[in-house]
């Protein structure tokens, strides 16, 4: 990633090409993929993700419907990345679910709250669509949203957004979170950080840039949309999910720089009152299960019982 002088950044794979979305029956697809357009002049879109088994059973039951943020720290990526499209097909076969992966605008050249803002401009769209994968497939009265790192930032900031305009999301019934190793940050450091400064993942230096590219002009890492345990928290929203009775379940491990935040976060919403569930593993790294695949089928046994709570 090379700054540019302009404030835009070029961006290099990482080794993470983007994959194209295909539902050609020829192919030896475990699920089925199509882009479907949100915001044009955003160039925003969304990436659905069905089930082959269930696109050939035309009597199968609805399925969950999981509306997924990618990660790359609101800078990199795309929901076209081949490490998202195949942890999403994972996830969409094994736990069963209609995933519906959003690709939103990243920062520096889109700032937060853009990120935000595009995706719940997407769950908008996708409580009014009539496309007939959605539909048909997809059951909106059980609807999780889910999201990797940065996108596990966006589930907790677009969830209090979405929780406090329920009524214009009347078709898709919110059932819960699930924050995958969620990207939080704060101006002073946590024990993990400072044991993991030195990650081979997320070393301090690329998390304080990433920051530094995704904030808003001016400010620093105890703005709300890095730290939400900023002024305690947004109390009064908390207690409106409480009493929506949405489910929360954050997943992480001690070997993530970041897992002191969220272990806090849980402490937290435990005290105010929200069901939630913290899942934390020993060892591994910050996104382990995205790139990889055999833990990314341990994942999803956590979250089919979640969401069959």
């Amino acid at each position: 990633m090379v700054r540019n002088p302009d404030g835009s950044v070029t961006r290099h794979s990482l080794g993470f090409p983007n994959t194209p979305a295909t539902s050609d029956p020829t192919l030896p697809l475990a699920a089925f993929t199509k882009d479907i357009p949100v915001n044009q002049s955003n160039n925003t879109w969304l990436r659905i993700f069905l089930p082959r088994e269930t696109h050939d059973s035309p009597s199968a039951a609805k399925l969950p419907l999981v509306v997924y943020y990618h990660g790359g720290g609101f800078v990199l990526c795309s929901a076209a990345s081949s490490v998202f499209q195949d942890f999403c097909t994972i996830a969409a076969v094994q736990i069963p679910a209609v995933i519906v992966s959003v690709e939103y605008r990243l920062a520096p050249e889109h700032r937060l709250p853009v990120a935000y803002d595009d995706c719940l401009e997407a769950l908008h769209w996708i409580n009014s669509s009539d496309d007939e994968w959605l539909t048909k497939y997809a059951d909106f009265s059980s609807c999780f949203l889910m999201g990797t790192s940065a996108g596990g930032n966006i589930v907790y900031n677009v969830g209090l957004r979405a929780a406090a305009c329920v009524e214009d999301l009347s078709r898709l019934k919110i059932r819960g979170l699930i924050l995958h190793h969620p990207y939080f940050g704060g101006a002073s450091r946590t024990k993990s950080e400072t044991r993991l400064a030195h990650d081979k993942t997320l070393p301090l230096s690329v998390n304080d840039l990433m920051w530094e590219l995704a904030l808003p002009v001016g400010v620093d890492r105890d703005h709300e949309y890095c730290n939400p345990m900023v002024g305690g928290g947004p109390s009064g929203i908390w207690d409106e999910i409480r009493v929506l009775g949405w489910r929360v379940l954050v997943i992480g491990c001690d070997g993530d720089p970041l897992i002191d935040r969220q272990v806090e976060l849980v402490k937290v919403l435990e005290e105010k009152g929200v069901n939630v569930v913290g899942k934390f593993a020993e060892g591994d790294y910050h996104g382990v299960e995205i790139v990889e695949a055999a833990k990314a089928g341990s994942l999803c046994v956590v979250i089919k019982d979640f969401i069959s709570a």
